[in-house]
């Protein structure tokens, strides 16, 4: 289907992989378009649960391939630009609003806007050569795909601004006591791919509504109204029947799902 990104599905979960390792999975426009098409694709497909993006070879993603893009001020009006721009950041839009529950696992070199790809994922797995930089200011350029938004309600305004203002690396070890990364792991796939289990193994609708729930723009009360409306689907909830079966029986539950 694709050639910038390989895109598969096992047992509940689809890993998208950034497959440019040659320039550590920058991105050209073409990767822009076959990663939303991907994200669009397991968003909508029932039999995906949790969705893990990555990247090939050493990398996650290193921004942008300037080898590949045009002389952005020679050859590109502003109307231009915005559509070249609004594409990334809708990789970023789309994974911030699926219901699904998303890992990045960051092996390799996550900068600028691939940084703002993995920040955007509801949960990130860091190896021990992980670079998270959100580096814009070091070439003149603010950050365009959500970094400026996303990092300080990750890990506080006066923390983010540290990195955004001085494009310095968040290492892997500085991720996990940040709260920016669950595990700093030797095989970052892996041990995302174990965590994407984990949440695989628990009844699916609580999971994406509890994943809904996580908003730090909602006031309590918005909170309050939209739990009520989301327990009670829960209470509905096939799934939900069966674990309180399973724990009653002492047994694992078994879903019925099509993978």
């Amino acid at each position: 289907m694709y050639d910038d990104i390989r895109y598969e599905t096992d047992d509940g979960i689809a890993t998208i992989t950034i497959d440019r390792p040659d320039v550590l999975d920058a991105f050209r426009e073409q990767t822009i378009a076959e990663l939303n098409d991907a994200i669009r694709v397991a968003n909508e497909d029932e039999r995906v649960y949790v969705v893990v993006l990555t990247g090939a070879g050493d990398g996650f993603c290193a921004g942008a391939d300037i080898t590949e893009m045009p002389d952005w001020h020679e050859e590109m009006s502003k109307e231009d630009y915005a559509g070249y721009l609004w594409g990334v950041q809708n990789v970023v839009r789309q994974l911030r609003a699926m219901e699904k529950p998303s890992i990045a696992a960051v092996g390799g070199p996550a900068i600028g806007a691939g940084c703002d790809f993995a920040l955007a994922c509801d949960m990130r797995v860091v190896g021990p050569d992980a670079i998270l930089r959100e580096g814009f200011v070091r070439v003149g350029l603010v950050p365009g795909d959500g970094g400026a938004w996303l990092l300080p309600r990750l890990i506080g305004e006066s923390k983010a601004k540290e990195y955004l203002l001085t494009g310095k690396d968040i290492e892997p070890d500085d991720a996990v006591d940040l709260g920016l990364a669950v595990e700093n792991a030797d095989e970052s796939l892996e041990a995302a791919l174990d965590l994407a289990a984990d949440v695989l193994s628990l009844p699916a609708h609580a999971v994406r509504r509890t994943n809904e729930l996580v908003d730090s723009e909602q006031t309590f009360e918005d909170y309050c109204e939209r739990a009520i409306e989301y327990q009670w689907e829960c209470v509905n909830d096939a799934e939900h029947h069966e674990a309180i079966a399973a724990f009653g029986e002492g047994r694992d539950p078994a879903f019925d799902r099509e993978y």
